[in-house]
């Protein structure tokens, strides 16, 4: 994802809030139900961003709250991360029809407000849920099967680290050794670690 130099500037995540509730810039904002902004510690050290809303979000306003968003919480949960500790949102911030995965344009037009806030958030490390969302941030990297559970140097001091995206995890519900469950509790460990490396003062990994 390249930063854009048309990103909206905003003192708070509660006035860029504000500026992405009223947008029309895209096709997206005739179907939605709701604009969802996203939500979580406004000084989180760790950032997910998924691709899009589904139907539950849509309805709510809320980011992953539906069948996949309690699976990210059984994730988080499995390794004591609080879900308010950190922050969730989503490359666009309304959801494309059917579920379908975000057009470019789509992802172009709302990419400003997914710079905002991060820059305001100012996370130290972005978790990329899914196939669409770390290929979006980051070009160059693999396929989701190759590259999650890999820290990589980002934007600054800014670590990215791929995920599986929940939703997969309900596709293939195995925990076998191997499983998309299974390599997801091994990524969450590592964000964890991360976490308590960061509170010790030790340095951060990188690709």
């Amino acid at each position: 994802m390249k930063q854009s130099p048309d990103a909206p500037a905003a003192v708070t995540l509660e006035s860029l809030r504000s500026r992405v509730l009223s947008c029309t810039a895209c096709p997206l904002a005739a179907s939605r139900a709701n604009v969802v902004f996203g939500e979580g510690s406004p000084t989180a050290r760790v950032m997910f961003i998924g691709e899009g809303p589904g139907e539950v979000e849509d309805t709510t306003g809320r980011p992953f709250v539906g069948p996949a968003g309690q699976k990210l919480d059984e994730v988080l949960a499995s390794v004591g991360i609080a879900r308010e500790d950190v922050y969730i949102g989503n490359i666009v911030k309304c959801r494309p029809p059917g579920n379908r995965v975000p057009a470019r344009g789509e992802m172009e037009t709302c990419t400003p407000f997914l710079e905002a806030q991060i820059a305001l958030i100012q996370p130290l490390l972005v978790v990329a849920l899914g196939n669409t969302a770390t290929q979006w941030l980051k070009p160059d990297a693999p396929g989701i099967t190759q590259s999650r559970g890999t820290f990589y140097s980002w934007r600054g001091d800014i670590l990215l680290f791929p995920m599986f995206h929940p939703s997969y995890l309900l596709r293939y519900p195995s925990r076998d050794k191997g499983s998309p469950k299974y390599l997801t509790w091994l990524d969450i460990q590592k964000v964890k670690a991360w976490l308590a490396e960061r509170e010790s003062g030790a340095p951060a990994p990188a690709e």
